[in-house]
């Protein structure tokens, strides 16, 4: 199966996945240094973490309808390595607004990964492989996590918080070389893919849906439709504790749990391998569910439920235990069921949206997920700096995984074109 070059593509974007959480990582590891050197308070710091998501958010959706227009190659390119230069920038900062301004505009250059990372997946993936697909290269993710937690952290205590910036532009405009020499939009315009191969992926990607629903099903029916909008409420839930995990629990744990940035380094390693494993095995899962049960939405529904509910249970114990290591333990057990559920979202999208509007409704989807990533660490920066603890912050983020697996379970549904709808009437 890996022998086959759509398989490379799933490897080159685990890379980048791995080197996108990196980058974001980075800023959340060197944070007790920086907010040292520039005398920042925890509601700036919150800021800052939203700064990025603010500039993020608003790219989803534009990088979507941008590799809908243009490819997904140039479009991924382009913001992979725009993104690694705006990681070297934040080296040359100086003061908390040109932070902010720094962190802004990372965010506009990553915002177009994920839309343009799924997009591909769809140009050369049959449908009964795209989970697993994304599962395996959204698994690069929190290894990047867990790479830049010890990389970052020992580099900027060795050689200054700002030496791991520029560390990090050049391994990103590396790849980004690497990435537009060795990728091209669809897999018939790549010399290395094998006739068989072509045939395989051509025939598997009509075998969920009626081909001519692109002409029956509307952008504004698509991104209205209840599937799509709480899939999207779903996404949010989702993000709001990976965000608040990824920005905020460093420091809860050398603020909160009295950890040295040294020991916190080592120590977040454990969470992100944890849930790299969750990211790899939710995907295989659920297709596999689907093989067994030919049931394709229930494949999905059933990761995303168990998946948001584990989560929850993990991040709201984590407020009331005393130690570091039973909060280290519950939140790895915790960003592992968070995890299980990365890549169904975007699967959902796959499995109900015709071919050519996947870019732009998936970049709805992202970008109303994405709105949590502005909200929860600004939210969060101020709830620690009025109480003083970190524990109701913990709470509001398992609630909203809980009501987030609940319109899972009410609202998310198949999306029937006009002529499946008529069809079902005429068979009642």
């Amino acid at each position: 199966m890996f022998r086959k070059y759509r398989w490379f593509i799933i490897f080159l974007l685990f890379l980048a996945g791995a080197f996108n959480y990196m980058d974001r990582v980075a800023f959340s590891v060197a944070a007790p240094f920086i907010s040292k050197e520039f005398n920042l308070t925890p509601s700036q710091m919150g800021l800052l973490f939203s700064s990025f998501f603010l500039g993020y958010a608003i790219f989803n959706f534009i990088g979507g309808y941008l590799a809908d227009r243009f490819g997904p190659r140039k479009v991924f390119g382009g913001a992979l390595g725009l993104w690694s230069i705006f990681v070297g920038v934040t080296a040359v900062t100086y003061n908390f607004t040109s932070l902010y301004i720094s962190r802004l505009f990372f965010g506009f250059a990553e915002g177009p990964v994920a839309t343009t990372s799924n997009k591909m997946v769809n140009n050369w993936f049959p449908a009964k492989e795209r989970a697993s697909a994304i599962g395996i290269y959204t698994a690069g993710m929190p290894l990047g996590g867990a790479i830049a937690a010890p990389l970052v952290g020992l580099v900027s205590i060795q050689y200054g918080w700002r030496t791991a910036f520029i560390v990090l532009m050049i391994l990103g405009l590396i790849l980004t070389f690497f990435w537009m020499k060795l990728t091209k939009d669809y897999p018939k315009q790549h010399p290395k893919v094998s006739e068989a191969e072509l045939k395989e992926i051509l025939q598997g990607q009509d075998t969920v849906s009626d081909p001519s629903s692109a002409e029956k099903l509307s952008l504004w029916k698509t991104i209205k439709h209840p599937t799509i909008l709480f899939t999207a409420v779903a996404f949010f839930a989702y993000n709001y504790n990976n965000f608040f995990f990824l920005t905020w629990f460093p420091s809860y744990l050398t603020d909160a749990k009295n950890l040295t940035v040294h020991d916190m380094s080592i120590v977040t390693i454990i969470p992100w391998l944890v849930g790299a494993i969750g990211l790899f095995f939710g995907g295989f899962i659920s297709d596999y569910i689907y093989k067994k049960t030919k049931k394709l939405m229930f494949s999905r529904k059933v990761i995303l439920v168990t998946g948001l509910f584990g989560s929850a249970i993990c991040v709201g114990f984590v407020a009331i235990v005393e130690t570091a290591t039973a909060a280290v333990a519950l939140m790895a057990i915790a960003v592992f069921f968070l995890y299980l559920t990365a890549m169904i979202y975007w699967a959902i999208i796959q499995d109900t949206v015709p071919s050519n509007n996947v870019g732009t409704a998936g970049g709805f989807v992202h970008l109303i997920s994405n709105i949590s990533g502005i909200i929860a660490p600004t939210v969060t920066g101020f709830l620690v700096q009025s109480t003083g603890s970190f524990s109701i912050a913990f709470y509001l983020a398992a609630t909203l995984a809980i009501l987030g697996a609940l319109v899972v379970v009410f609202f998310v549904k198949p999306i029937k074109t006009a002529k499946e709808k008529k069809l079902s009437q005429i068979s009642m």
